[in-house]
């Protein structure tokens, strides 16, 4: 991998490596940009399996919390922390506080959240060490799991993508499929059975799939999920589901779900687009989440004002739908496009973040 060559395919600012022989930890930081303000993204601790994955993991999803961030009117820019551990090299506090200590180095400029691998506890961990992270159940005004406000905005999509489709919002009685039945997808499902909808569930996951049928959800079963047949399909777990084997066995309308990178390369967008089904792209969709932790910076999580801001995200999904029918391009190309028109109004004025001395963050 040419390192450079491969910030600059996207304008990357960042790359930070981080390494602690006595405490085991192995991480990398990428930050794209601090165009709207500090950048923020969440800590991922996984077995990756070469360093070379994990620089790209880190890579694509400080990106894309860059776009997510700009499309969801968020005023901070995208970063993304990537943790390297295995059976050598295990999550520990102590790794944790150590890398809350290269966080707070970094004086600012990013801003640290829970996220795949990472708990409340760890968050708390980090908190020991800086003042750079969101979540953490220890500093007054944090706002706790941001689960529930991830599957907030994702209903509030769905319903932006019901009225693109069929010309009303409204779910009753509309089937959808909702995969990944963990803290978000059991409470995407429950925001639309309360609307009236029916709604089917999948998990791999025991203990989900129970949690779901005690709510009266239908279970499908994992290697039966592509005979189903419906009007939305909510992917609420891992990525990559919308593919070349996928796509010819869809039998609904609809793409709406809180799954990360779900479409496995970005020309399926196009070919969603050409068999009729309307996707609603992700970064956009599951954006609650990000809108929730980020409302922390406000002196102090407002339960109100966060859900206020989330319920706008079918709005900014609504807005997408709207340039690629003007434009006649893919959902996901419009999305991105949306993103980087905003990134680029205040580019020019803004230039490279650093933290105000007066800023609430330092108080």
């Amino acid at each position: 991998m040419n390192i450079f060559e491969r910030m600059d395919e996207y304008d990357y600012e960042q790359l930070i490596f981080m390494n602690d022989s006595e405490t085991g930890l192995r991480a990398v930081t990428c930050i794209h940009n601090t165009v709207l303000g500090p950048a923020i993204g969440g800590c991922r601790i996984w077995t990756y399996d070469s360093e070379e994955d994990a620089i790209e993991d880190a890579l694509r999803l400080a990106r894309g919390m860059a776009y997510k961030n700009a499309a969801c009117g968020i005023w901070a820019g995208g970063a993304k922390t990537v943790v390297m551990v295995d059976e050598d090299h295990p999550k520990t506090e102590a790794m944790l506080r150590s890398l809350g200590r290269y966080v707070n180095a970094m004086g600012g400029r990013y801003i640290t959240a829970e996220d795949v691998g990472t708990t409340e506890d760890d968050m708390d961990s980090i908190y020991q060490e800086t003042d750079y992270v969101l979540g953490t159940s220890m500093k007054p005004g944090t706002g706790g799991n941001p689960s529930p406000s991830t599957a907030r905005g994702v209903y509030m999509s769905i319903k932006a993508s019901a009225k693109e489709k069929y010309g009303d919002d409204s779910l009753k009685d509309k089937k959808i499929l909702v995969q990944g039945l963990g803290n978000v997808g059991l409470n995407v499902a429950k925001y639309c059975q309360e609307e009236g909808a029916k709604v089917y569930g999948c998990d791999i996951n025991e203990k989900s799939v129970k949690n779901a049928e005690e709510c009266g959800i239908e279970i499908v079963e994992p290697n039966k999920m592509w005979d189903w047949e419906g009007d939305i399909y909510a992917p609420c777990a891992l990525g990559a589901t919308v593919n070349d084997e996928t796509i010819p066995q869809m039998k609904f309308d609809i793409i709406c779900g809180s799954a990360n990178n779900q479409l496995k390369e970005e020309r399926h967008g196009q070919v969603l687009k050409d068999k009729g089904i309307l996707y609603a792209p992700d970064f956009i969709v599951n954006a609650g989440g990000v809108v929730h932790c980020h409302d922390e910076l406000y002196g102090g999580f407002d339960r109100e004002r966060a859900n206020k801001k989330i319920d706008k995200i079918g709005d900014e999904i609504a807005k997408v739908f709207e340039i690629s029918k003007k434009e006649d391009i893919p959902t996901n190309v419009a999305a991105n496009r949306l993103a980087e028109d905003r990134i680029k109004s205040v580019e020019k004025t803004k230039g490279i973040f650093n933290l105000n001395p007066s800023s609430s963050l330092n108080k």
